[in-house]
């Protein structure tokens, strides 16, 4: 199949998907289930395009396995957490911020996580095709998604253990990584992506392989990771979060700005 077969095929199945997760959401009334679709079906786009290739069958193996790893740790403990957890404020914001006309947008909302899903997995089909046999990117590769994807999960338990306290109710979680970043869930997620650039990079078209991680970075600082996660944080914990705010970068680690931490809040 053509790469422009896969590709209009896979944005045509995320379509349908996403039509019933959003029917799924109206039951539930928790919008939430369209990002464990959206993990998932990256997952499951991202492994069919790396093996569809005509590449190097390790790599296109090894890309497969990868993907695939991460969609099923991600999507697990998304999962988890909107079966578990009242449903994201950023969600809750939204169908404030729509009124009547709620549904109707969520529909359009769902509807544009299809071709997203298909731009993640771009990547995985480039890699696909590079014929040249593994070598030290590849390895660079696999490096880079061994920390980015252990320093995601290590995010969320940290977090998760802090929310789990009822001391810490109400408070900043600012212990582990989250010392260093206020995002490091969404940094490490960031990082993921630049796993697949190197094995695609001798490809025909390898460059396109930087348009998940550059998509990735405008999405979480601009659209619908830290804007609307602040926010709801600042709604919530008000002053606690602004000196967090002063005193932790917002994405990428660093040491704190002062010692002097506040002890407040929810993610």
């Amino acid at each position: 199949m053509t790469p422009w077969l896969l590709l209009l095929g896979g944005w045509l199945s995320m379509a349908l998907v996403m039509s019933g997760i959003w029917l799924v959401q109206r039951q539930t009334n928790n919008a939430g289930f369209v990002d464990v679709a959206w993990t998932f079906g990256v997952g499951v786009l991202g492994i069919v395009f790396a093996l569809a290739g005509d590449g190097d069958f390790s790599r296109r193996v090894l890309v497969a396995v990868l993907i695939g790893g991460w969609s099923l740790r991600l999507g697990s403990y998304i999962l988890r957490r909107v079966l578990t957890e009242p449903e994201d404020g950023r969600y809750r914001g939204l169908k404030e911020q729509w009124g009547a006309s709620a549904q109707s947008r969520l529909f359009g909302f769902y509807q544009i996580q299809a071709p997203g899903a298909v731009i993640f997995g771009v990547p995985m089909l480039l890699a696909g095709r590079n014929s040249q046999p593994l070598g030290i990117l590849d390895l660079i590769g696999v490096a880079i998604w061994i920390v980015s994807v252990a320093g995601e999960a290590l995010a969320d338990r940290q977090l998760a253990q802090f929310k789990r306290d009822p001391a810490n109710q109400g408070k900043v979680c600012n212990v582990g990584l989250w010392r260093y970043s206020r995002h490091p869930n969404y940094f490490f997620e960031w990082l993921h992506w630049w796993t697949y650039v190197p094995m695609a990079v001798f490809a025909p078209w390898g460059w396109l392989s930087l348009t998940a991680p550059a998509a990735m970075w405008y999405f979480i600082t601009r659209v619908t990771g830290i804007p609307p996660t602040e926010a709801q944080s600042l709604r919530s914990r008000g002053a606690a979060y602004r000196e967090y705010q002063r005193t932790t970068n917002a994405f990428f680690p660093g040491p704190p700005k002062s010692e002097a931490r506040p002890s407040g809040s929810d993610k």
